[in-house]
């Protein structure tokens, strides 16, 4: 690889067509990008798969990049060079960045600097990887559009996974009362280990009951949902008067009575980190920033796939049994 890059070139998934898993293609011959104004050249050492990544490759999602192109955002690395104007980096620093311009499914990655951070030597390349869209993610869900306070209960629907672990270890440490679900005891465990007060199997028949068994039937006041086509109608009869659903993730249509929003004056709102400004994107760092610094940020590293197997990344992520910790690729 060091030989390719010395020729300015680089391997890189490519996408030239929207369709299955199998359209991502692993390229050796891709230029390596040139960091322009105020923007840095990061050789990536791992970098972030995310549910997203999926439906943006398949064609459904809203926004469609244009082809080719080269999928992945949160990429943790080292800077290799950068552009003109950027002095807030410099060549060898250890980073991670919430969004890439060129793919972070790369061994070189190009990023506005405005996006990049520095990662905190108490962390890995893969815990690095891991921090960008789920704790920002978490955070926005929770507090920019959620409005939680301290005190308040919330439940997070598919809390074993990237989003899921970072949401139990932000709420805990704002002072909520943190619930939340996973489809395996292995799953179960890590969301206990991650700042839950209480782990339910979503598998379980019966298991929204004992929620509302465990809230002495006063409901939760916030639902992050991963999964909003399959629990939307029932999150609907979890929430407490005033409760609001964040929908994180969804993977299709599902009907619901909008009466169950009325009988509790509850509100249903989406999650986008797309349409984040800079200054929530700003207030998102600072809290991450502050988490690693405090500790309690520690991200949750699952799955790990060389860049070669990044079809089965894709599959995997979607179809798999349950998760654990945040999927990662590694060039």
């Amino acid at each position: 690889m060091a030989a390719a890059a010395s020729r300015g070139v680089m391997r890189a998934v490519r996408v030239f067509e929207f369709g299955g898993p199998e359209v991502l293609r692993l390229q050796a011959d891709v230029p390596v990008p040139a960091p322009k104004d105020g923007q840095v050249l990061i050789k990536v050492h791992a970098c972030g798969v995310n549910p997203v990544e999926t439906y943006i490759r398949s064609g459904s999602y809203a926004r469609k990049p244009a082809l080719p192109y080269t999928p992945g955002s949160d990429v943790a690395g080292v800077i290799e060079s950068v552009g003109e104007h950027v002095t807030a980096f410099k060549r060898g620093d250890r980073v991670f960045t919430t969004a890439t311009l060129s793919g972070g499914y790369a061994d070189y990655a190009v990023a506005e600097a405005n996006t990049v951070f520095p990662l905190s030597d108490k962390m890995n390349f893969k815990q690095g990887a891991a921090i960008a869209i789920p704790y920002f993610t978490a955070y926005r869900a929770l507090f920019q559009k959620g409005h939680a306070k301290a005190g308040e209960s919330v439940l997070i629907h598919g809390a074993s996974g990237g989003v899921g672990v970072a949401a139990c270890q932000i709420a805990r440490a704002y002072g909520l009362k943190v619930l939340g679900t996973a489809g395996t005891e292995e799953g179960m465990n890590i969301v206990l280990r991650n700042g839950a007060h209480q782990a339910f199997n979503h598998r379980e028949a019966n298991y929204v009951d004992k929620i509302k068994e465990y809230t002495k039937m006063q409901g939760v006041n916030i639902i992050i949902e991963m999964l909003s086509n399959v629990n939307l109608a029932t999150d609907l009869h979890l929430l407490s008067h005033a409760g609001r659903v964040m929908v994180v993730g969804c993977r299709g249509p599902i009907e619901i009575n909008p009466r169950d929003t009325m009988s509790k004056e509850s509100s249903i709102i989406g999650v986008s980190l797309f349409l984040q400004t800079e200054e929530e994107r700003c207030e998102c760092a600072r809290a991450v920033l502050d988490g690693i610094e405090a500790g309690w940020l520690d991200p949750v590293v699952g799955a790990e796939y060389p860049l070669q197997e990044v079809a089965k990344a894709h599959t995997d992520i979607i179809h798999s049994s349950g998760a654990r910790g945040k999927m990662v690729l590694l060039p």
